[in-house]
């Protein structure tokens, strides 16, 4: 049972002021901020910048040492670098990260540091620290958003999310803490028919305003729905955001189509924060007040396609500062046509282990073959693992349509796309696992991805 809006909105103020997280005044600023011009958001991005680079210098020797070697240290000093003089700065990645995290992480931060780890999806799993003021971030980052759509704090939202299969008593004290803010958590890691028609129930009897989870899990959900003839009622939807990982064209149809309403992209990570949200309007909305986004080739050159290199503006615990997120992202010079000064990317592609490569070295977008095995009948869900440029393992639940034919269709569409020498393991499955995230990947690819992404095809 759900209580009223007012209540659980009050219910999480109270949280997070005993939490001893700023997230409604940081709401009440970005509220404010979105609305500034581009000529006063860099401003706005500058001051903050200024005062992480004064923070890393002071608590952060592993920057510090490239503030002193990039010669900036005076001007950090004296509150004067701008956002491109970054540039001057080499990246870091995540193995910088995790080698050397003690001499990164201010555990004296006001608030308290937190360790966090990440999904470990692109096969790099890291442990990181962080601060209050980077969850209230993410929290009021995704509050303003929901306004955007007509969704209040403190109205009901369903969270298909990773949760664990027995819960303990500190999870039954946060499973009645989701139900006083209005939150249903559903489990992203059990995702059997059984439960799946169970989720189906407790959204129609919960009918919420907004539905929130991973991609993957979402539009799994959506197709168990619709190949059960299921109809889903929810009068009082307005939006489903899916988040996680990259959402395809034909997941966002699907998931429209059974839902019955417009879906909406957030792009974040774990360790790099919430970066963008899409709105009303159609467009991904960079997070300009708390965000920094590079786009860079493999030799760190700006370019319009490429990977996504952040300066998180609210990570004083552990500063990333220039880090490569391994996401490819394609800038845009749009306006957002809403007003706003938010910075419009045009789309985020993929990550970098999203892309498959061809035995001719092509690079191709995970798109190129997953619309190859949507296209045999017979072929209920798939997976694909590229273990070498010339091994492909392609994991099938099949249907009752499955056939020698079907088999036989996916090994020519795949060879056709990757050449005729791929060797192919195709292994039929009761079902397919998620990652240890929660998420539903289509592609994984363990092959690198050289020379940058130029010539990515999609």
């Amino acid at each position: 049972m759900s209580v009223p809006a007012w209540f659980a909105r009050n219910v999480f103020r109270l949280q997070e002021a005993a939490m001893h997280r700023p997230t409604f005044p940081m709401l009440e600023e970005l509220e404010r901020t979105q609305w500034l011009s581009r000529d006063d958001m860099l401003d706005y991005q500058t001051g903050h910048l200024n005062v992480l680079l004064q923070t890393a210098l002071a608590h952060s020797p592993w920057h510090a040492s490239r503030l002193h070697t990039a010669g900036l240290v005076e001007t950090v000093r004296a509150g004067a670098v701008l956002p491109s003089d970054l540039s001057r700065l080499p990246t870091m990645d995540k193995r910088d990260a995790r080698e050397n995290v003690e001499q990164l992480v201010w555990r004296d931060v006001p608030g308290g540091v937190f360790p966090y780890t990440t999904g470990g999806s692109s096969g790099e799993p890291l442990i990181f620290h962080f601060g209050r003021a980077r969850q209230a971030a993410d929290a009021a980052g995704r509050l303003r958003a929901r306004r955007w759509w007509g969704v209040e704090p403190g109205e009901r939202e369903v969270y298909l999310w990773g949760a664990p299969v027995e819960l303990s008593k500190t999870d039954r004290i946060k499973t009645l803490r989701d139900r006083l803010v209005n939150q249903l958590l559903l489990n992203a890691f059990d995702m059997s028919p059984a439960c799946m028609d169970e989720y189906l129930e407790a959204m129609r009897a919960w009918n919420p305003k907004a539905i929130y989870g991973y991609a993957s899990s979402l539009a799994l959900l959506a197709a168990h729905a619709e190949a059960r003839g299921t109809r889903l009622r929810l009068p009082a939807l307005r939006v489903v955001s899916t988040t996680g990982e990259p959402l395809f064209p034909h997941q966002r149809e699907l998931i429209e189509r059974v839902f019955g309403v417009p879906v909406s992209v957030e792009y974040g990570a774990r360790d790099a924060g919430l970066m963008a949200l899409q709105s009303p309007d159609g467009v991904l909305l960079q997070m300009c007040e708390t965000h920094l986004i590079e786009v860079l080739d493999a030799a760190g050159n700006p370019v319009e396609e490429g990977e996504a290199v952040i300066t998180s503006l609210v990570s004083a615990a552990q500063p990333f500062i220039r880090y490569r997120t391994g996401d490819v992202v394609r800038h845009s010079g749009r306006n957002d046509p809403g007003g706003r000064g938010l910075t419009v990317l045009d789309t985020v592609v993929g990550r970098q282990t999203d892309f498959i490569v061809a035995a001719d070295g092509r690079i191709m977008h995970a798109l190129a073959v997953i619309y190859v095995l949507r296209a045999v009948p017979g072929v209920g869900q798939f997976k694909l693992i590229q273990h070498a440029i010339d091994r492909l393992e392609v994991q099938v639940v099949p249907d009752t349509y499955w056939n020698d034919e079907a088999r036989a269709a996916v090994i020519r569409g795949l060879q056709a796309r990757l050449g005729t020498k791929l060797a192919l393991d195709i292994r039929l499955l009761d079902a397919i696992a998620p990652e240890a995230s929660g998420k539903h990947r289509y592609v994984v690819s363990h092959v690198p991805v050289h020379g940058g992404l130029a010539q990515v095809g999609r």
